[in-house]
């Protein structure tokens, strides 16, 4: 853990106290108990899950610096990255994580409660489905995803979700400078407007990746998202 706590500050700037190392101690334990049995990640060794889960997760700080986001969604959650730790460092930040899969979902209602976190909502659906919900639809300041999709697709599934002024974060890896270009269309359709690419450096971690920043400048029109599959089959 004396790794973790070291990068997370050098590398991000994030300062864990020892109750925060002490949920993150829980969440790994809870993490490859889990696994063993329904195969949740296939990062299995602790080292790993420090590094390519925890720091990756916190890697998003260096996105909004000192002003963290009052409301934040993730989407395509898995199991709880990077909304968990996230809301380990911001305790009053609410936090709503999105995962379509059972039993992920399932794993991160019972680490919320494992862990005693509140203002905390997970939710068992498909983004398009929240997209299209009232109660979410453009009430985020920021909606991030790891890895979930093309950001021509996950632009669909998260830019209806971030209210006026707020963004779309997206981490990814080596791809994404290529996919931000080619997203940047249906970025603007769905009122998003690409601000920038942050490279990430995780330690021991080869490939290059990047944080993508969407500024939500327009309203998403009514019909965006569109019905649950049809994004991924017809891309904007």
């Amino acid at each position: 853990m004396d790794s973790l706590i070291q990068d997370s500050k050098t590398l991000f700037n994030v300062h864990l106290t020892a109750r925060q190392v002490v949920a993150l101690v829980n969440y790994e334990k809870e993490l490859m108990e889990w696994n063993q049995k329904f195969n949740l990640t296939a990062i299995r060794d602790v080292e790993s899950i420090r590094t390519k889960h925890f720091l990756d997760s916190y890697s998003c700080v260096t996105a909004w610096k000192a002003a963290p986001p009052n409301r934040l969604i993730d989407v395509g959650t898995g199991a709880g990255f990077p909304g968990i730790p996230l809301k380990i460092i911001y305790p009053t930040m609410h936090v709503t994580l999105v995962e379509s899969v059972g039993k992920k979902a399932m794993f991160c209602q019972h680490l919320v409660k494992a862990l005693g976190l509140e203002n905390i909502e997970v939710i068992q659906a498909r983004a398009e489905d929240i997209g299209q919900n009232p109660a979410h639809r453009e009430t985020y300041d920021w909606a991030v995803a790891r890895a979930v999709a093309n950001l021509n697709i996950l632009s669909e599934y998260l830019l209806p979700l971030v209210k006026l002024g707020g963004t779309m974060l997206a981490q990814k890896g080596e791809s994404g400078p290529a996919e931000a270009q080619s997203a940047e269309k249906a970025m603007k359709l769905l009122g998003g407007k690409l601000r920038q690419l942050l490279p990430i450096n995780l330690p021991g971690v080869v490939d290059d990746r990047y944080l993508v920043l969407v500024d939500k400048v327009a309203a998403t029109p009514p019909k965006y998202p569109r019905k649950a599959g049809i994004p991924m089959k017809t891309p904007l």
